[in-house]
């Protein structure tokens, strides 16, 4: 029998088989030698085999549950993060079995998550590589466009030719600075420095950045909100999530069109919303807008790199926050950004 494998559970059976065998010869020598009083005698028997089964039972399921919290402990520890910690499993029988696939399972999870750390710090430093073999090329370029368009200024062709490339240019170098944050947020190398900030303020300069752009596609971009409502976020990285979704909103709306910014703060939450007016998201975009270089076949948006919402939603889920997105064809599109605020007790 696999159950009488385990050394304790045989220990155990073979006790209680002692007590059984045990009583049963002396109630049958009590019957043969008629010891008076038989019944009374029998009974103690009884008792006396009685405890110390319980007594057995006891020490065997006490022992038990030790090995079973021990065994909690060290899967504790692991969740915890010492992915170290491991169960004894050196005895024979089921439990002990299943504490070795426990093990097993333990070190696949180990070898995963070792093959993706190696794998994102590959990815980061191939791409790391790329955008820095890409940069100085980019500047020359830049500059030999800058000298082009100076030295044709009376020759329109010349310089429509030339401002195109501007943009051309201007869109690898937003590519190669979105793959190296993207790489960085993935290989988790950078450290947010978080600490109380005006969102009012922080808003404000969204909308400095973008005054130019929007009166130039004359459009219109409105801010809403208390001027004292404070987040704990990392100002910088922050800002890079709102432009993004500023400008994808931007990107997306025609002249006379608006975005709006609104932000509020309740007893448990800070949230940032960003609408717009604009064409809206096709239902069957709406679950993959958040996909790294996702293109839709419905966008009119031919320029789009495909980085800018994956980019905020990594940025959003590092300061521990969530965006959801809402969108209808030819009425606009509504992103909110929710983070815990934390309260003192």
């Amino acid at each position: 029998m696999k159950i009488l494998v385990n050394k304790k559970i045989k220990s155990l059976f073979c006790k209680i088989t002692a007590c059984i065998m045990l009583f049963t010869l002396m109630a049958t020598l009590l019957t043969i030698f008629e010891i008076r009083p038989t019944v009374l005698v029998i009974f103690l028997c009884m008792i006396g085999m009685g405890i110390a089964i319980v007594v057995f039972c006891y020490g065997y399921f006490k022992e038990q549950n030790e090995i079973m919290e021990t065994a909690v402990a060290q899967i504790t520890e692991y969740i915890s993060g010492n992915h170290k910690a491991r169960i004894d499993c050196d005895e024979e029988g089921e439990v002990y079995r299943f504490f070795h696939e426990v093990n097993s399972l333990a070190a696949i999870l180990n070898a995963h998550i070792e093959q993706e750390r190696r794998s994102k710090q590959f990815l980061k430093n191939t791409i790391s590589d790329i955008s820095h073999q890409l940069k100085t090329p980019l500047a020359a370029l830049n500059i030999y466009n800058g000298l082009l368009q100076d030295e044709t200024a009376d020759m329109p062709e010349i310089q429509e030719f030339a401002l195109l490339s501007e943009k051309e240019l201007d869109r690898i170098d937003t590519l190669v600075q979105n793959l190296l944050k993207i790489t960085k947020l993935d290989a988790g190398s950078i450290v947010l420095e978080k600490k109380p900030e005006n969102v009012a303020e922080m808003m404000k300069d969204v909308e400095l950045h973008f005054a130019y752009r929007v009166e130039q596609e004359q459009k219109e971009l409105l801010l809403s909100g208390r001027e004292d409502v404070l987040l704990c976020c990392d100002r910088d990285w922050m800002l890079e999530t709102v432009d993004n979704i500023v400008k994808n909103a931007l990107d997306h709306t025609e002249n006379g069109d608006t975005v709006e910014i609104k932000w509020q703060k309740s007893a448990s939450m800070v949230r940032i919303q960003i609408k717009d007016n604009g064409c809206g998201i096709h239902p069957e975009d709406i679950h993959h807008i958040f996909k790294r270089f996702y293109r839709s076949r419905f966008s009119k948006d031919k320029q789009g790199l495909g980085l800018g919402l994956p980019l905020a939603k990594m940025i959003i889920e590092a300061h521990n926050g969530t965006i959801e997105v809402t969108s209808e064809l030819q009425k606009g599109t509504t992103f909110t950004l929710n983070f815990l605020n934390p309260t003192k007790l």
